[in-house]
């Protein structure tokens, strides 16, 4: 529920139950005041379904004769009160305490929402969890639902409409990037977890895996940015918010910005929010420097952040670029088949990158080494050519990318673009170069010289809720993790992988400003 009007007051609250099937009954209060709370209660499981229904007013239109709601618990009893609060009962084991209006406090309530699963968490400004969950009886296997409150008068952002990145002190900036982490509504189950030998463990809770390795990663990297490159979520998941926020929550918590892609499972399944919902959750949340990108080139998340000096500087040092990879598409030619990056995206990429290199030669020290990334979900054709150089890592699966090639490889090595980040294929977990473009003629000999780059890199799948096997061998959970150096243009990256102590394939990428062929560490 959107808690951005900061006009609004919740009066009451209520809970209707309907047969599922019978579309006569349209279980809604018909009242403008009151608003459906769009999430079954059961999750579509039950015989039945529930709704919550919240009452809002204005706050211009109360009067001192109307009551407001100033508390809500959830329990079977009646909460403690004193001589002059009066609680009252409402379906699911809620109760509300309701005041006359005497202007609003901090204690007042401004919106009400449903988040799902014992494991949920709220990372918005101002919003808090009442545990226990509802009362509604649903079956043990169905996620709970919990009401999530908000109070008072809604603040800013913490990190403002959007946070500007820039590098520490010695020109260093590092990335975490975080992919396929597959998250559920309630906790899930990982069928292929390994102990730190590799020996398979059995059946367990996928998210609180998920939730402690990750912990591990941020605390271990203290990355200034964490890049999300698809499959937060896990397909066919009942409330994707719930999902959500378990993997925003730990870099919120930790005031670190971040950004995200969506990956062909994020909006899959008919209960699963949309890409552009998605986006306007994550738009919302703290620290977050998501975008949806312009209106008239496909997808949703095409967008671009720059890193830039240090203290005060207006110079740009780095250029990330954000795309959105789609999803799966019917195919005679494989399957299962995914779509393209489109013409769309490819012209909109080349022109803001030449648009953003002509404004950074108007700056008195242009001549600074400028990086550039990129980062999708679904790996390009070029990612499972048989002709790469791999290092830092391993092909253990087959890519599995578009069948049909267009071309946004070949605008990559034309916008000097350094490197790129996948996820997508959960167990490869290599960088690679592909060494068939040339330079032009060498001046010395009149021969024409391999050109080297981008890298194409993997990010391997670091939740516990996605698959981490193939052809019967399990593998550890892992993220990567990208250091950029702009005072010697450089860029290292490593890997965390589960029980290893310490960095794993650590390679260098790019040396001076250029592709580094040695991978010299």
């Amino acid at each position: 529920m959107d808690g951005g009007n900061t006009h609004m007051l919740v009066t009451d609250l209520a809970v209707s139950f309907c047969p599922p099937s019978d579309t006569r009954v349209p279980c809604v209060i018909d009242s403008p005041k009151w608003q459906r709370i769009e999430k079954d209660l059961y999750l579509h499981a039950a015989q039945q379904s529930a709704w919550l229904h919240v009452a809002r007013s204005e706050e211009k239109e109360l009067t001192a004769e109307d009551l407001v709601v100033d508390d809500i618990r959830v329990g079977e009893l009646c909460p403690n009160s004193s001589p002059d609060e009066s609680w009252e009962s409402r379906p699911g084991g809620m109760w509300i305490l309701r005041r006359n209006y005497k202007g609003r406090s901090h204690h007042t309530v401004t919106a009400v929402d449903v988040l799902f699963g014992m494991d949920a968490v709220d990372p918005r400004p101002q919003w808090n969890l009442i545990r226990p969950a509802l009362q509604l009886k649903a079956q043990q296997d169905v996620p709970v639902a919990m009401l999530s409150v908000q109070r008072g008068t809604a603040k800013p952002r913490p990190n403002g409409p959007q946070a500007t990145l820039r590098v520490g002190e010695g020109g260093k900036f590092k990335i975490a990037q975080i992919s396929d982490t597959h998250m559920v509504t309630g906790v899930g189950v990982c069928k292929d977890a390994v102990d730190r030998n590799g020996q398979a463990l059995p059946e367990s809770e996928a998210d609180p895996l998920t939730v402690t390795f990750l912990n591990e990663i941020l605390d271990v990297e203290k990355p200034n940015l964490v890049i999300l490159t698809g499959d937060q979520l896990h397909h066919d998941i009942p409330d994707s918010q719930s999902a959500l926020f378990k993997v925003v929550v730990l870099l919120i918590e930790r005031s670190i910005p971040y950004a995200a892609v969506f990956g062909n499972h994020d909006a899959e399944g008919i209960h699963a929010l949309s890409r552009m919902a998605q986006m306007s959750l994550l738009q919302d949340l703290p620290f977050s420097l998501c975008r949806p990108g312009p209106e008239k080139v496909n997808g949703v998340g095409n967008y671009y952040v720059r890193i830039f000096g240090h203290a005060q500087s207006q110079l740009p040092l780095s250029t990330l670029y954000f795309l959105d990879s789609h999803g799966q598409v019917p195919s005679t030619l494989k399957d299962p088949d995914y779509d393209c990056i489109k013409q769309s995206q490819i012209e909109w990429f080349t022109c803001t990158s030449q648009a953003l290199r002509k404004k950074r030669e108007d700056y008195e020290s242009s001549d600074r080494f400028h990086l550039s990334l990129a980062f999708m979900h679904i790996p390009l054709p070029e990612y499972g050519d048989s002709k790469l150089l791999i290092r830092g890592g391993q092909r253990r699966e087959p890519t599995e990318g578009p069948s049909f090639n267009s071309h946004f490889y070949d605008a990559l090595v034309k916008e000097g673009i350094s490197a790129m980040g996948c996820g997508h294929d959960h167990v490869n977990d290599f960088c690679a170069l592909r060494p068939d473009h040339t330079h032009d003629q060498s001046p010395q000999y009149g021969l024409k010289v391999p050109q080297l780059g981008p890298w194409l890199c993997y990010g391997g799948g670091s939740g516990f809720g996605g698959y981490c096997s193939y052809d019967g061998k399990r593998y550890h959970r892992r993220s990567r993790v990208w250091e950029l150096d702009t005072n010697t243009g450089g860029i290292k990256t490593w890997k965390r992988v589960e029980y290893a102590v310490e960095r794993v394939d650590q390679l260098v990428l790019v040396k001076g400003g250029e592709v580094a062929p040695d991978f010299k560490k």
